[in-house]
Protein backbone atom coordinates (compact mmCIF):
# COMPACT_ATOMS: atom_id res chain seq x y z
CA UNK A 1 0.00 0.00 0.00
CA UNK A 2 2.64 2.45 1.08
CA UNK A 3 4.67 1.73 -2.11
CA UNK A 4 1.25 2.55 -4.25
CA UNK A 5 1.12 5.53 -2.88
CA UNK A 6 4.55 6.84 -2.73
CA UNK A 7 4.42 5.91 -6.39
CA UNK A 8 1.71 8.03 -6.95
CA UNK A 9 3.13 10.69 -5.25
CA UNK A 10 6.62 10.91 -7.17
CA UNK A 11 4.91 10.91 -10.32
CA UNK A 12 2.26 13.69 -9.07
CA UNK A 13 4.59 15.91 -7.52
CA UNK A 14 7.08 16.05 -10.52
CA UNK A 15 4.18 16.08 -12.84
CA UNK A 16 2.69 19.18 -11.17
CA UNK A 17 6.04 20.78 -11.22
CA UNK A 18 6.53 20.21 -14.84
CA UNK A 19 3.40 20.91 -16.01
CA UNK A 20 3.76 24.21 -14.05
CA UNK A 21 6.95 24.79 -15.69
CA UNK A 22 5.78 24.33 -19.03
CA UNK A 23 3.04 26.49 -19.00
CA UNK A 24 5.69 29.53 -18.86
CA UNK A 25 8.07 27.69 -21.81
CA UNK A 26 10.71 26.39 -19.32
CA UNK A 27 10.92 23.79 -21.65
CA UNK A 28 14.40 22.86 -20.07
CA UNK A 29 13.48 22.71 -17.03
CA UNK A 30 10.64 20.84 -17.52
CA UNK A 31 13.06 18.00 -18.82
CA UNK A 32 15.38 18.05 -15.61
CA UNK A 33 12.36 17.78 -13.61
CA UNK A 34 10.82 14.98 -15.47
CA UNK A 35 14.55 13.59 -15.27
CA UNK A 36 15.12 13.89 -11.41
CA UNK A 37 11.14 12.53 -11.36
CA UNK A 38 11.74 9.21 -13.21
CA UNK A 39 15.52 8.69 -11.15
CA UNK A 40 13.49 9.32 -7.87
CA UNK A 41 10.55 6.53 -9.17
CA UNK A 42 13.92 3.83 -9.72
CA UNK A 43 15.33 4.86 -6.48
CA UNK A 44 12.43 4.08 -4.91
CA UNK A 45 12.16 1.21 -6.30
CA UNK A 46 15.57 -0.13 -5.56
CA UNK A 47 14.99 0.89 -2.03
CA UNK A 48 17.41 3.93 -1.87
CA UNK A 49 16.12 6.33 0.65
CA UNK A 50 18.91 8.95 0.28
CA UNK A 51 17.53 10.66 -3.10
CA UNK A 52 14.62 11.05 -1.37
CA UNK A 53 16.05 14.02 0.22
CA UNK A 54 17.69 14.95 -3.00
CA UNK A 55 14.14 14.91 -4.55
CA UNK A 56 12.55 17.50 -2.09
CA UNK A 57 15.33 19.81 -1.98
CA UNK A 58 15.05 20.57 -5.33
CA UNK A 59 11.13 20.17 -5.40
CA UNK A 60 10.99 22.72 -2.78
CA UNK A 61 13.48 25.17 -4.36
CA UNK A 62 11.59 24.57 -8.00
CA UNK A 63 8.10 25.42 -6.10
CA UNK A 64 9.40 28.69 -4.11
CA UNK A 65 11.52 29.75 -7.63
CA UNK A 66 7.72 29.53 -9.14
CA UNK A 67 5.78 30.87 -6.78
CA UNK A 68 8.72 33.97 -6.39
CA UNK A 69 7.66 34.66 -10.27
CA UNK A 70 4.46 33.93 -10.30
CA UNK A 71 3.57 30.74 -11.69
CA UNK A 72 0.54 29.10 -11.38
CA UNK A 73 0.39 28.73 -7.37
CA UNK A 74 -1.54 25.76 -7.96
CA UNK A 75 0.46 23.98 -9.62
CA UNK A 76 3.85 24.77 -7.40
CA UNK A 77 1.78 24.00 -4.41
CA UNK A 78 1.39 20.56 -5.60
CA UNK A 79 4.41 19.75 -6.66
CA UNK A 80 5.78 20.90 -3.29
CA UNK A 81 2.98 18.84 -1.54
CA UNK A 82 3.30 15.37 -3.29
CA UNK A 83 6.91 15.81 -3.01
CA UNK A 84 6.73 15.89 0.58
CA UNK A 85 4.05 12.89 1.10
CA UNK A 86 6.82 11.14 -1.22
CA UNK A 87 9.77 12.12 1.00
CA UNK A 88 7.30 11.06 4.39
CA UNK A 89 5.91 7.55 2.42
CA UNK A 90 9.93 6.81 1.77
CA UNK A 91 11.03 7.48 5.34
CA UNK A 92 7.82 5.56 6.52
CA UNK A 93 8.90 2.77 4.39
CA UNK A 94 11.96 2.17 6.31
CA UNK A 95 10.36 3.01 9.41
CA UNK A 96 8.05 -0.07 8.88
CA UNK A 97 11.16 -2.47 8.63
CA UNK A 98 11.35 -1.75 12.71
CA UNK A 99 8.09 -2.48 13.79
CA UNK A 100 7.82 -5.32 15.90
CA UNK A 101 5.66 -8.31 15.32
CA UNK A 102 3.43 -7.39 18.56
CA UNK A 103 2.56 -3.95 16.81
CA UNK A 104 -0.30 -3.82 14.04
CA UNK A 105 2.11 -2.92 10.85
CA UNK A 106 -0.98 -3.24 8.61
CA UNK A 107 -2.81 -0.70 11.30
CA UNK A 108 -0.35 1.50 11.22
CA UNK A 109 0.43 1.78 8.11
CA UNK A 110 -3.29 2.61 6.98
CA UNK A 111 -3.20 4.92 9.00
CA UNK A 112 -0.28 7.09 8.45
CA UNK A 113 -1.55 6.63 4.60
CA UNK A 114 -5.10 8.44 5.56
CA UNK A 115 -3.44 10.76 7.58
CA UNK A 116 -1.43 11.78 4.81
CA UNK A 117 -3.95 11.79 2.40
CA UNK A 118 -6.16 14.02 4.86
CA UNK A 119 -3.30 16.67 4.58
CA UNK A 120 -2.65 16.20 0.95
CA UNK A 121 -6.48 17.22 0.13
CA UNK A 122 -5.89 20.24 2.73
CA UNK A 123 -3.46 21.27 0.70
CA UNK A 124 -5.39 21.22 -2.52
CA UNK A 125 -7.96 22.90 -1.31
CA UNK A 126 -5.73 25.73 -0.02
CA UNK A 127 -4.27 25.86 -3.49
CA UNK A 128 -7.11 25.48 -5.76
CA UNK A 129 -8.97 28.82 -3.50
CA UNK A 130 -5.73 30.48 -4.57
CA UNK A 131 -5.87 29.38 -8.10
CA UNK A 132 -9.73 30.39 -8.03
CA UNK A 133 -8.68 34.12 -6.47
CA UNK A 134 -6.31 34.30 -9.28
CA UNK A 135 -8.42 33.39 -12.18
CA UNK A 136 -6.54 30.41 -12.74
CA UNK A 137 -8.65 27.56 -12.48
CA UNK A 138 -8.06 25.58 -15.76
CA UNK A 139 -9.34 22.17 -16.91
CA UNK A 140 -5.89 20.33 -16.05
CA UNK A 141 -6.27 21.59 -12.43
CA UNK A 142 -9.66 19.96 -13.02
CA UNK A 143 -8.45 16.76 -13.80
CA UNK A 144 -5.60 16.55 -11.80
CA UNK A 145 -8.19 16.85 -8.72
CA UNK A 146 -10.46 14.75 -9.83
CA UNK A 147 -7.71 12.30 -10.26
CA UNK A 148 -6.44 13.31 -6.53
CA UNK A 149 -9.70 12.55 -4.89
CA UNK A 150 -10.23 9.69 -7.29
CA UNK A 151 -7.47 8.26 -5.83
CA UNK A 152 -7.47 9.30 -2.36
CA UNK A 153 -11.30 7.83 -2.26
CA UNK A 154 -9.80 4.54 -3.65
CA UNK A 155 -7.77 4.48 -0.31
CA UNK A 156 -9.86 5.65 2.10
CA UNK A 157 -12.59 3.21 1.10
CA UNK A 158 -9.68 0.26 1.17
CA UNK A 159 -8.77 1.65 4.76
CA UNK A 160 -13.07 1.23 5.94
CA UNK A 161 -13.10 -2.30 4.73
CA UNK A 162 -9.41 -3.20 6.55
CA UNK A 163 -10.45 -1.60 9.95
Amino acid sequence: MTGIALFFSILIGSGSLAWGYAEVGLDSVVRWIVFIGILWLITAWNGVRWFSWIGLILAILASAFGLWFRFTPGWMFSGGIFTLVAWDLTRFRHHLHFITVKEDKKGVERRHIVRLSLLSLVGLFLASITMLLRASFTNEWRILLLTVITLESFQFIAWLRRT
